[in-house]
């Protein structure tokens, strides 16, 4: 019994304890779905990098599910520490901060359009000139452009910079519906309907209400001159044309001044020969045309057998030149007669601000460089901003 009963102890202690008879019982395998140590199972595969990369950057990437193992468990998951990302902040736009560059600038080449933009010239002055306190604040505002072409200093280099100038005018309707043509290379001067020159007074639309309906667009109290010609349809046009819009000048009248047309005793004067033609200016008050005309010759700007056809052409321009004025005289008087009181009060309490870019380390300072004067017909400006 005793024998017997050592027998049965022992068999007992092999089944529960089978790691102590590893002569009897091989080793246990490592379950197939189970990752080695230095693989770890939350690693993943190569070919899904690139997906798993993209869920990331879309902060929605979800840890793959892993399978289980064949005996119900599941396989541990190594820790992962988190790329930190840094959150990126995108400078909310101004209201009013593309108003300076809807504004078409009148008179620039084609060519030199993108000299203009080149730089990221600032207008906040203009943007804060429309809030409450400032002096554009709650009227109505025409805007129209010019480019000034200056010598300015940017980052240590001195070279002619297109700088863009902004003028606003204050009035209850528009200053004008007009655009005059003239330059020292054209004999004439010309006084043209804008929308001939495809450009025109349009609302301007802030920001904020790029969305609203066409009906709300007459509240609008900043009118912008623009232009619809474009530079791809330039190809189309001849060159002349293409000239005009060099010459352009923003043409004004105002009825309670004298033009320059009328005060001026100066006549331009081509005199179309060759090999070059004449060009320089008379005064039929201050100059004597005998004189005028022998001194042309002595310079050897005029042949002497000229110099009858020359003097012929000369008063042909200054009987010209004395109609025009004494038609515009005319007409300032036939406007006034028929104006009405409110529109009186309206030319008489008209403004006109010039705004130049502030100084900003994107852009050259052009303080040194402000003029009050906007063009022939606007005269000088009420104040520079």
């Amino acid at each position: 019994m005793r024998r017997g009963a050592k027998r049965k102890t022992t068999h007992k202690a092999a089944e529960e304890e089978p790691s102590k008879n590893p002569i009897n019982e091989p080793a246990p395998e490592q379950p197939i779905d189970e990752p080695a140590p230095e693989e770890p199972i939350n690693e993943p595969a190569e070919e899904n990098h690139v997906e798993v990369m993209k869920k990331k950057k879309k902060g929605k990437a979800e840890p793959k599910a892993s399978n289980k193992a064949a005996d119900g468990r599941k396989p541990k998951r190594a820790k992962v520490s988190k790329p930190e990302t840094e959150t990126e902040y995108f400078e909310e736009k101004r209201n009013l901060e593309d108003l300076w560059q809807q504004v078409f600038p009148v008179g620039t080449e084609w060519d030199q359009l993108d000299m203009v933009y080149q730089y990221k010239w600032d207008f906040s002055n203009l943007e804060e000139a429309f809030e409450e306190g400032g002096e554009l604040y709650n009227k109505k505002v025409y805007l129209f452009g010019c480019t000034e072409p200056q010598l300015v200093s940017f980052q240590g280099h001195a070279k002619v910079t297109m700088i863009p100038v902004v003028v606003a005018v204050v009035s209850p309707f528009p200053p004008s519906d007009k655009i005059g043509i003239k330059s020292v290379q054209r004999e004439t001067e010309e006084i043209l309907p804008m929308k001939q020159m495809k450009m025109d007074w349009v609302p301007y639309i802030p920001l904020e209400k790029r969305e609203s309906q066409v009906e709300r667009l007459k509240k609008s109290q900043i009118f912008i001159l623009s232009c619809t010609q474009r530079r791809a349809g330039l190809k189309q046009l001849k060159i002349e044309r293409v000239k005009k819009y060099e010459y352009c000048l923003p043409y004004f009248y105002h009825p309670f001044q004298e033009d320059e047309t009328e005060q001026s005793t100066v006549v331009p004067i081509l005199f179309p020969i060759d090999p070059q033609p004449v060009f320089c200016e008379f005064d039929w008050e201050l100059d004597e045309l005998e004189e005028f005309t022998d001194k042309l010759i002595e310079e050897e700007e005029l042949s002497a057998d000229q110099k009858e056809p020359f003097k012929d052409f000369v008063k042909e321009k200054v009987r010209e030149a004395k109609k025009a004025n004494r038609e515009a005289r005319e007409a300032r008087k036939k406007a006034l007669a028929e104006m009405s009181e409110q529109t009186k009060a309206a030319y008489e309490s008209m403004k006109f601000y010039k705004f130049y870019p502030v100084a900003s380390p994107n852009a050259p300072d052009v303080s040194g460089v402000k003029s009050s004067f906007i063009n022939r017909y606007y005269g000088k400006a009420d104040k520079i901003m």
